[in-house]
């Protein structure tokens, strides 16, 4: 006898397996797009250049802005000294110390706000209450609490970065379809089979949402922060550049930190691809 054969099966089947490899494969940029990037660069450099050189005046004031090639020359003066990589170090210490902290903190708390009701009504009402109080307001409250300037910067990072990643967790919790969670404890799966099988690997796409968010508001407050009170870092140093009209090294100061926060953000993007590859590449890139 032939054996009986849903219909559509064995084509699904084929094309499944004829897809998967390339549902796994991520082709690289086109090369015009990459053309597209640079020529954007560039252009904005040129006319950076043109700005500057000519000490134009039209309402904004470039005769007071250095060019793109006094800025390269500073940049590469400051990569031969060691006080760039010490400062270079500190705030990546500090970043990396405050950012750790909010994401052991802020997952968990989003979690239980978004499945308890009581921790809604209880910790949901002081993170809602603090949570329109901007993380560099904290800075006078942080030199009087901590023993430390460290401490406290670390502190204000932490607060920075805690509030985007409890905010997205709690909604990915909440958009999770309920059926999945009754669908394992019909199957007589348990509460921790629950939170291990469906909510946390569910909620990672908006996890890592949270902490893309999360990395660029606390490199914002911590750069705020080291040029309030801080004795060493990026933001100190290129306060200190101003301060002295050391125009060149404010521009240093503030591509440094660009680059330190893209690299950071990005290495959370690569992170979070990894993690949620189980979602359709579009998902994976928005």
């Amino acid at each position: 006898m032939t054996a009986a054969v849903v219909p559509g099966t064995e084509p699904a089947d084929a094309s499944v397996a004829a897809a998967a490899p390339a549902a796994g494969a991520r082709p690289g940029i086109p090369i015009t797009r990459w053309a597209l990037r640079v020529a954007t660069v560039l252009a904005v450099v040129g006319l950076w250049q043109l700005l500057a050189a000519n000490d134009v005046v039209a309402w904004l004031h470039f005769d007071t802005v250095p060019s793109p090639g006094e800025v390269l020359n500073a940049w590469w003066q400051r990569l031969g000294t060691s006080q760039y990589y010490l400062d270079v170090g500190q705030s990546l210490i500090r970043i990396g110390t405050g950012f750790a902290l909010a994401t052991a903190v802020g997952v968990p708390l989003g979690i239980a706000l978004g499945r308890s009701s009581v921790a809604g009504d209880t910790l949901g009402t002081l993170t809602e209450l603090a949570r329109p109080i901007p993380a560099i307001a904290l800075v006078p409250i942080a030199i009087l609490v901590f023993p430390s300037d460290e401490a406290g910067m670390v502190f204000i990072t932490f607060v920075a970065a805690l509030f985007p990643i409890v905010v997205s967790t709690r909604h990915a919790v909440r958009a999770l379809p309920t059926i999945w969670e009754e669908s394992v404890l019909t199957m007589g799966g348990t509460r921790r089979d629950v939170v291990l099988r469906v909510i946390v690997p569910g909620i990672m796409p908006g996890v890592f949402s949270g902490l893309s968010v999360g990395i660029g508001v606390a490199w914002i407050c911590l750069i705020s922060a080291e040029m309030i009170s801080g004795r060493l870092g990026i933001g100190y140093q290129t306060w200190q550049s101003y301060t002295v009209v050391d125009y060149p090294g404010v521009f240093v100061g503030m591509f440094t930190i660009a680059a330190l926060g893209a690299v950071t953000s990005g290495g959370i993007e690569l992170i979070g691809r990894r993690v949620t590859g189980w979602l359709p590449r579009g998902e994976r890139h928005s």
